[in-house]
C-alpha cells in the first residue's frame, strides 16, 4: 500500500517492483530463524526503562549505548534506532544506483516500520504472558486484520519528506506504547464475559483443524478498540512511503527510470536461495533466534 503514496519519479519504479517488495517484506521475520542479531530489530521493550521511559532513554544510538551498553539495548530491542539505520542504508543505495539494495532495503525498512506501529512490540508483556493473556499478540496483529482488513480505508494521502527519521521512529514507538494499556485491558474485560467455547473456534487451514479466536470474540474486541488496528496500519503505510521518499530525496532524487526493464540480479537471487537453504536447515535442527514471539 505504501507504494501508492509515492510521488512521480518514484511511483513507476516501485509499482514495477511491488511484487518483489511485497513478497520480501516478510524476510526480516524469516531471518530470525537464522540470525541471533535479527530479533531485537523488531521491537523495543520501552517499559523496561522505567515509568517514564521516553524521558530516560536517549534518542540517539550513541548516547543510548553510553548510558545502557549495547548488550542491554539489544536485550530489550532496538527498532527505532534500526529504522534510522535502514533509512540511511536505503539513501546510500539510491545514491549508488544499486537496484538490488534499493529493493532489499525498501522491503526491510517497510517491515521494521510496521513493527514499530504495533503496540505489543513496545512492551515486555509482548504476548500477554505476564497477565495471563498469552496469544494476544497474534490476536491483535493477525486475527483482527485477517477478519476485518477488507473493510479498511487504506488511502492515507501522499508521502511527505521527514526532516528527522529518528524522531519519526520514536514518534511511532511512543504512539504504539500509549495504546498498550487499552490493548491488554479491553481484552481482559472481554475475556471475563466469554466462556472458552465461545471465545475460540476451529477452522480448517491447510487441512489442519486450527484453534482460533472466534468471529464473535474478534468483532467485539475490534469494537472495543474502536478502529485502533486500522489506524495503526494506516499510520504505518504513510510512514513507510514517507521514509522511502525521504531516503530518495536525501540521495539527490536520482532518476529511477534509468533502470528501465532491468530486474533483480542473479546474485541477489542466488543470495536469496542460499538464505532459504540456511533457513530450512536451521528449522530442521530446531534452531531459531530468541525474542518476541507472536
Amino acid at each position: 500500500m505504501a507504494v501508492f503514496t509515492l510521488p512521480e519519479g518514484m511511483s513507476g519504479f516501485y509499482k514495477k517492483h511491488i511484487e518483489y517488495i511485497s513478497q520480501h517484506a516478510v524476510d526480516p521475520d524469516r531471518r530470525r530463524n537464522v540470525s541471533a542479531d535479527e530479533a531485537p530489530r523488531h521491537y523495543i521493550d520501552i517499559d523496561h526503562y522505567g515509568e517514564y521511559p521516553f524521558d530516560s532513554v536517549p534518542k540517539y544510538w550513541k548516547n543510548a549505548v553510553k548510558k545502557y551498553t549495547e548488550d542491554t539495548l539489544k536485550a530489550y530491542g532496538i527498532v527505532p534506532w534500526y529504522i534510522e539505520k535502514m533509512v540511511y542504508r536505503l539513501q546510500m543505495a539510491f545514491k549508488e544506483g544499486n537496484l538490488d539494495l534499493i529493493l532489499h532495503y525498501s522491503a526491510d525498512l517497510g517491515h521494521y516500520i510496521a513493527d514499530a506501529h504495533v503496540p505489543l512490540h513496545t512492551t515486555e508483556n509482548y504476548n500477554g504472558q505476564m497477565t495471563n493473556q498469552k496469544g494476544i499478540h497474534g490476536f491483535w496483529e493477525s486475527r483482527i486484520p485477517e477478519l476485518k482488513s477488507d473493510g479498511y480505508n487504506y488511502w492515507t494521502g501522499r508521502a511527505k519528506y521527514v526532516e528527522s527519521p529518528i524522531d519519526k521512529a520514536w514518534k511511532a514507538v511512543k504512539a504504539s506504547h500509549a495504546a498498550v494499556d487499552s490493548v491488554l485491558k479491553f481484552e481482559a474485560v472481554l475475556n471475563a464475559k466469554y466462556s472458552p467455547d465461545k471465545k475460540y473456534s476451529f477452522e480448517n487451514r491447510a487441512n489442519v483443524l486450527t484453534k482460533v479466536y472466534s468471529l464473535e470474540y474478534t468483532n467485539d474486541y475490534d469494537k472495543m478498540l474502536n478502529g485502533m488496528v486500522e489506524r495503526r496500519m494506516r499510520e504505518a503505510i504513510i510512514s513507510v512511503g514517507s521514509l522511502w521518499y525521504t531516503a530518495w530525496v536525501n540521495a539527490g532524487k536520482p532518476d529511477l527510470d534509468h533502470f528501465g526493464d532491468r530486474n533483480i540480479s542473479d546474485s541477489l537471487k542466488l543470495a536469496q536461495k542460499s538464505f532459504d537453504d540456511l533457513e530450512n536447515k536451521n528449522k530442521a535442527k530446531g534452531k531459531g533466534a530468541k525474542g518476541h514471539d507472536d
